[in-house]
Order: structure tokens, then C-alpha cells, then sequence
């Protein structure tokens, strides 16, 4: 086990150490100032997914559903244990540079989501399939199968199976913890539950996204904004202390501006996911219009995710006297949880047992999606599929009964890291793709048509699927 470990850890400096979190932010701000700042023209259209702009087929998986499932993996236990860490170990202006990363991250979410629609499949079922293991063999060739081979076992590995296991840990340990709920009782549940979703495919999946994420979200929300009203005179206060400590005005810990940075940077990464490569698989499965559609709707996830929700937790500490920077002694979910305890009162840790909850087993059932379509990619054959359906629900089981086995799947940071270089190397090998259908859906807009339509004879050079765009000419 020691050498494995030893392996792991090599591939997890090799990645996020030092390389991984440079070069997203090198290549958001690339494909930012490549694309005319996209995410900050196209922002107003982003909120049209709410209301059905991009309704149509009642049998395929609409925008909004597609937006609510990735909403549902981005956001989880790092918008809320993640931004405390952030904060412990960067200090307030960790909070600034997680925004900074958000906003740069929106145009890479829109770029990855862009690509995954274009080189979408139809199945026999008539639903769609896609993702950067698509667009790798569709966009650049068969000659790097092997690329999006390593693109797939990444993907499995680190979001169907380790990440799962955690899930199912921080729910059963925030069960245990503030309602005495054994892990036993925890972990049966839970293995219930995610059976019955996932055994329903990516349409029952969708469905209970639709009805999970925006109650988990806005419960959030509704508690945070509660806590900014009750302090509603010390907010200025506070926003002058993320900006000043993130520029060097003031230092909050040790490492200063560097720590903000470091820590913003890298847990506002980590939790919006953009440029990683695990959103698309989800935005391909949306019937829209035009490819740039569900690019568009993929970016408003990442603002969500870090601009509102990683927002509300940011706020419910730092208005709060519970956190005192430079201090070490306490950071998690138990430095949000007794935060919002010492706001309005000891209820509050039992409604945030209930919120992570809903984040955890949202991130469950979209970490299994990602895994059943690499599988997909990798193998068309049902049985595969059934045992990885087995296969999730005994992993989310074994991590919510036993603390200490989820030591076994600390593989998942470095699979992770490895995922988001392959993704990372597609999506600028595909860019010159990406960049002209995003100027075929501004000439449409430009002529007059506020709704593009994607007509794949119009891009004869590439190997898209006609049947996926019904809606061409």
C-alpha cells in the first residue's frame, strides 16, 4: 500500500502541486481574451435556461435539466467544507481570488461544455451521449483513442468511485455527528436511494436533479442571505476585508498575499470544476439548438457554483466572530457549522446536516453519470454498466460506514489532476473548432435570429452526428 501511495502522491505534485492550477488559470485567460471575453457578453442569456428558452423535445434532456445535474456535482462538500479550509489556511482574501477564478472559469466551462454538444452521439434510445472523450476521437481522431482511453479510467476512478466514497463519508459523518444517527443506518440509506436513481438511467437522474438542486441551493441561499441581514451593517466591513487582505493591504495569515492566491485559486478550481473535463459529459446529454447554447448554460453553472453558493458560505464566516484569522484550531464544515450556530442558534447545525446532505447526494448520482459514460465510451455493453451500478452503490455504502477505508481512495486528487491535463491538452488542440462555432452563433444573433440553430453542413470538415440537431435545415 505504501508504494501505491508513494505513486499517488508523485502524480498528485506533479499535477496539482505545482503545474495543474497555473495552467487553468494560464488557459482562462487565454481562451477569455481569445473569445472577446464570451462569459461577460453572452451573461444575460445564461438566466433564459430558467425559464425553457431552450425547450423542445419533451422526451430528451432539456437545458435546464442538463444545468441543474452539473449545478448538482459542482456544487458539494467544497462550497461548503472547501471555503472554510480556503479561509483558515488563506485568509479572507482566499474568498477574492476564488471569485477572480470563477469568472475566468466561465469561459473555460463554456469552451469544454461547446465541444462536448458538437461532437455529441445519439444512441440506439435516442438519448445523447458526449463528452472530451467524444471530442477527442470526433475533433482530433482516432489516432488519440488512447488519449481519451486515459481520459476514461481517469474518470471512473476519481469521480465514480473515489469521490463517491467521500460522499457517502461526509454525509454519515455529519449524520453521526449532530443527529446521533449511527454510519450503519446512514450508509444503508444512502445505498438505497442512489440505487433507485441511478438504476433509472440519465432521465430519472435528470428528474431528481430537477427537483433536489434547486431546493438544496436556494435553502442554502435563503439561510445565508438570513445571516447578511442579521449583520446586514457589518457587510461593507467584511468586503472591504476580503479585498484588502487579497491584495496586500492587510496580511490575515501567514503567507499573505501568496497564501490568498494559493488557497482562493486552488479550492475555487476544485469546486467549480471548469476546465477539468467532468461537466461536459453532462452538457452533452441536453437537447439544444445550437452548440454554444449549452455552453453558455454550462458557464452559468460555474458562476453559481463559486459567485453565489461559495459566496454564502464565505459570508456566513467571516460576519460571523467564530473565525479568527491566524487561528488553526478549527476549519471544515465545523468552522461553517458552528458559524451558522452562533448566527441564529443551535437549530442551524441540524439545517446544515440536511444541506449536506442534498450536496452530497447530489454529487453522488453526478459522479456516477460521469462514470457511466466514460464506461460507455470504453465498452456499449449493458453488463458493464450494471456492475458499475453495483459497483457505486457498494462504494458509497463502505464509505459511509467505515471513516477510516476511505484512506483507500486518495488516488482520486491525482486521477483527477491527470483527467484535467488530457482535457486541458484537448481543449486547446480543439479551440480553433470551439471558436468558430461560438462566431457562427454571434453571426446568427447579428442577423437577427435570437434563437441559433446548429446546422452541421454548414462545418462539412468536421465529424459531427446530423441526428443529433433535428432542428437543422
Amino acid at each position: 500500500m505504501n508504494f501505491f501511495n508513494t505513486i499517488f502522491d508523485a502524480i498528485n505534485n506533479l499535477t496539482w502541486g505545482w503545474a495543474l492550477v497555473p495552467f487553468l488559470v494560464i488557459f482562462g485567460v487565454f481562451f477569455t481574451i481569445s473569445t472577446g471575453f464570451v462569459q461577460f457578453r453572452f451573461f444575460k442569456r445564461m438566466f433564459g435556461v430558467l425559464f425553457g428558452d431552450e425547450d423542445g423535445d419533451p422526451s430528451k434532456i432539456s437545458a435546464r435539466e442538463a444545468l441543474f445535474v452539473s449545478i448538482g456535482g459542482r456544487v458539494g462538500g467544497g462550497n461548503i467544507a472547501g471555503v472554510a479550509v480556503a479561509i483558515t489556511a488563506g485568509g479572507p482574501g482566499a474568498v477574492f481570488w476564488m471569485w477572480v477564478i470563477a469568472l475566468i472559469g466561465m469561459c473555460s466551462g463554456l469552451i469544454e461544455a461547446t465541444l462536448a454538444q458538437a461532437f455529441k452521439r445519439t444512441m440506439p434510445g435516442g438519448d445523447y451521449r458526449g463528452g472530451p472523450a467524444f471530442a477527442i476521437i470526433h475533433g482530433l481522431g482516432r489516432n488519440y483513442r488512447w488519449l481519451a482511453v486515459i481520459y476514461a479510467i481517469c474518470l471512473i476512478a476519481s469521480f465514480a468511485i473515489g469521490f463517491n466514497a467521500f460522499q457517502g463519508n461526509t454525509v454519515a459523518g455529519a449524520a453521526a455527528d449532530s443527529l446521533g444517527v449511527p454510519r450503519f443506518a446512514t450508509g444503508i440509506f444512502l445505498a438505497i436511494i442512489t440505487g433507485a436513481i441511478i438504476y433509472g438511467g440519465i432521465h430519472r437522474i435528470a428528474k431528481a436533479s430537477d427537483i433536489i438542486v434547486p431546493v438544496m441551493a436556494l435553502g442554502y441561499i435563503a439561510m445565508a442571505v438570513l445571516i447578511i441581514l442579521l449583520n446586514i451593517t457589518s457587510l461593507p466591513a467584511v468586503i472591504w476585508e476580503i479585498v484588502a487582505n487579497a491584495v496586500g493591504i492587510r496580511e490575515a495569515v501567514a503567507g499573505g498575499v501568496g497564501a490568498a492566491v494559493a488557497n482562493g485559486l486552488r479550492r475555487g478550481l476544485f469546486s467549480n470544476e471548469a476546465g477539468l473535463g467532468s461537466a461536459p459529459n453532462v452538457a452533452a446529454t441536453a437537447y439544444v439548438r445550437h452548440p454554444v447554447s449549452q455552453g453558455i448554460t454550462q458557464s452559468f453553472s460555474v458562476f453559481i457554483d463559486t459567485m453565489v453558493v461559495c459566496s454564502c458560505t464565505a459570508f456566513i464566516i467571516l460576519l460571523g466572530d467564530v473565525y479568527q484569522p491566524g487561528a488553526e484550531n478549527i476549519d471544515g464544515v465545523a468552522l461553517t457549522q458552528q458559524s451558522m450556530v452562533s448566527h441564529v442558534g443551535n437549530w442551524a447545525q441540524y439545517y446544515l446536516t440536511g444541506a449536506i446532505f442534498l450536496f452530497s447526494f447530489s454529487s453522488i448520482i453526478y459522479n456516477y453519470y460521469l462514470g457511466e459514460n466514460a464506461l460507455t465510451f470504453m465498452t456499449g455493453k449493458k453488463v458493464a454498466t450494471h456492475v458499475l451500478r453495483l459497483a457505486v452503490i457498494v462504494i458509497v455504502f463502505i464509505g459511509a460506514v467505515a471513516p477510516g477505508a476511505t484512506a483507500v481512495f486518495n488516488f482520486s486528487d491525482p486521477m483527477m489532476g491527470v483527467l484535467a491535463i488530457v482535457n486541458l491538452l484537448a481543449m486547446m488542440m480543439l479551440f480553433p473548432i470551439a471558436l468558430r462555432l461560438i462566431n457562427d452563433f454571434r453571426a446568427q444573433l447579428a442577423a437577427g435570429n435570437h434563437r441559433p440553430i446548429f446546422d452541421p453542413k454548414k462545418f462539412p470538415d468536421l465529424d459531427t452526428d446530423p441526428s443529433a440537431w433535428p432542428d437543422a435545415k
